[in-house]
Formats: C-alpha cells, sequence, structure tokens
C-alpha cells in the first residue's frame, strides 16, 4: 500500500479528526477514533456520537447515577496517556535502583536475570521461569537502562494509544519472552539481562502497523537495521539473539492485531495471542527433546 493510498483511505484516521491516524475502533459503530475521542465502555470504547446515543437511552435514574458517579469525558482525556508505558518504566527504574544498593543489588540482580540452565530442574536443581520475563527488568548499567527506558518513551507513547493498554502490554510481554526464548535456542549458556528483547518486539510492530497503515516506513526499518548490525559486531556484547526473537515475535504479534481489528474478531485475536505464547513455551522443550539443535554460546 503506497502512502497515496493511505491518506485516501478514511479507515485509517479518526471520523472526527481526519489528521489523526489511529488503530481503535468504536465498539458500537466500528469507526476509527483517536485517544481523544475514547470513552471506556464495558467492553472497549466508543464514540462520542455512540456515547450521546447512549445516554439518550438512559432512564432518569441512570442519569442521576451517572452525574454522581461518572466522568466521561476524564476518562477520555486519560485514555492516550500512555500508562503502560510509564508503569513498565517506572518498575525496571525502581528495579535498577535496587541494583545499586551495595550487598543486596547483586542478589537482585542473579535472581532476576534469564540464565537458560534456570529452566531444566535436571541440569541445576532449579526451576526458575519467573526469569523468561523478569530478566527484561535488570540492566548491567546506567547506560543500558536509560538507552532502553528511552527508547520505550519514545515509541510507547505512539504506539500505546494506537493499539490500546492491554494489547501493548501483551506486545511488550510476549515479545521479552520470545527474546528470552531465542536466547535459551542460541546462547543456552549465556546469562542475559535487559528489556532489548521488548523494545525489538515494539519496534517490529511499528514496521507491521506502519506498513498496513500505508505510512513510510523506510526511517524505521533502518533503525531496526542499524540496532541488529550493532548486536553482531565484536565487542559490543550485546545479546542479539533476544534482539532477533524479540523482533520476530513483535512482527508476528503486530500483524495478528492488524488482522483481526474488528470487534466481532475480539474472540480470535485473544486465541491467536495465546497460540503465539504456547508455540514461544513449547519451543523451551528444543533443548530437552533435541539436545543436539541448542547452541550453548
Amino acid at each position: 500500500m503506497t502512502t497515496d493510498d493511505f491518506r485516501r483511505n478514511s479507515d485509517n484516521f479518526c471520523y472526527r479528526h481526519p489528521d489523526r491516524q489511529s488503530f481503535v475502533l468504536c465498539q458500537r459503530c466500528l469507526r476509527t477514533i483517536c485517544p481523544e475521542c475514547q470513552t471506556p465502555a464495558a467492553v472497549g470504547v466508543i464514540c462520542p456520537e455512540c456515547l450521546r446515543d447512549q445516554q439518550k437511552a438512559q432512564s432518569p435514574a441512570q442519569h442521576k447515577a451517572e452525574r454522581r458517579w461518572s466522568r466521561p469525558r476524564a476518562a477520555s482525556v486519560s485514555a492516550g496517556t500512555p500508562i503502560v508505558t510509564y508503569a513498565i518504566i517506572g518498575v525496571t527504574a525502581f528495579v535498577y535502583l535496587l541494583q545499586l544498593i551495595p550487598g543486596f543489588g547483586g542478589t537482585i540482580e542473579n535472581t532476576l536475570l534469564f540464565y537458560a540452565p534456570t529452566l531444566y530442574p535436571g541440569l541445576t536443581g532449579m526451576f526458575e521461569p519467573w526469569r523468561l520475563l523478569t530478566g527484561a527488568l535488570v540492566h548491567a548499567s546506567f547506560w543500558h537502562v536509560a538507552l532502553n527506558m528511552l527508547a520505550l518513551y519514545m515509541i510507547g507513547r505512539s504506539l500505546e494509544p494506537l493499539l490500546g493498554r492491554a494489547r501493548f502490554l501483551t506486545l511488550y510481554v510476549l515479545s521479552a519472552l520470545g527474546g528470552s526464548v531465542a536466547v535459551t535456542l542460541l546462547a543456552f549458556t549465556t546469562p542475559v539481562v535487559g528489556a532489548s528483547g521488548a523494545i525489538f518486539g515494539l519496534f517490529g510492530a511499528l514496521l507491521v502497523i506502519g506498513r498496513h497503515l500505508g505510512a513510510n516506513i523506510a526511517s524505521i526499518a533502518l533503525v531496526i537495521g542499524i540496532n541488529l548490525v550493532i548486536g553482531f559486531l565484536p565487542g559490543m556484547n550485546v545479546a542479539w539473539q533476544a534482539h532477533v526473537g524479540g523482533l520476530v515475535t513483535g512482527l508476528v504479534v503486530a500483524f495478528i492485531f492488524t488482522r483481526t481489528r474488528a470487534v466481532r474478531q475480539r474472540g480470535l485475536q485473544i486465541g491467536l495471542l495465546a497460540a503465539v505464547g504456547a508455540v514461544l513455551v513449547a519451543l523451551l522443550f528444543v533443548p530437552v527433546l533435541f539436545p543436539g539443535l541448542v547452541l550453548t554460546t
């Protein structure tokens, strides 16, 4: 799809603000709405017109209750705030501060970092599956955490309102999991820290969603390419395996999002996302069933 196609397709833009592209649909009329026009409903969000129609159909008692307890406009404004992005940054920064505590920070890092052998009790006598995700919370240095969180902030403040909070969190978590699975298969004995796998998943999502909307994705592809190449340079000490795993997972998850936008497809979307998670978990059995396929470095 070309940029001209993108501009001519009004479905890619908020029907009330034609200059604002969005990925969220009103659950009642299925029109595209930007964060400013979204009002949280029982399931999903609704547009201002559907909200007015809903309010007209209410009984006097419902009107009275809504006046007392509801603040739909305030909720509509907050719907565009990237709360999940801020929460992830806050938790990650807090964990890094804990890492700085003398005599305690090392314990935190050793408990949360990702180390594939700890998933297999037969090898280490330990079973610590939380490391698949908590490895994204610990970082090796100030610059490591700062650059990752800066990338998360820059991407999240645009991508989270576009996808919605639940979908954005799902994307981030599955991408982090995908990065850990790739490390398990391609660098089994290498301890890994950092949110780079999840960040690359967000990059991949931007690439797919931008392409779907018809936007110019050349700059995004260039940034991804440069960062991937950096991971392969000698002496960089970067877990390129996590980058690749997170990127591939992000591409797949975003493709699912672009093909299941309609409200009636919500069940299918959830099922497909669950399938992605199941496939990633299934890949963790490869070192047990086919140990010869697993790389140790």
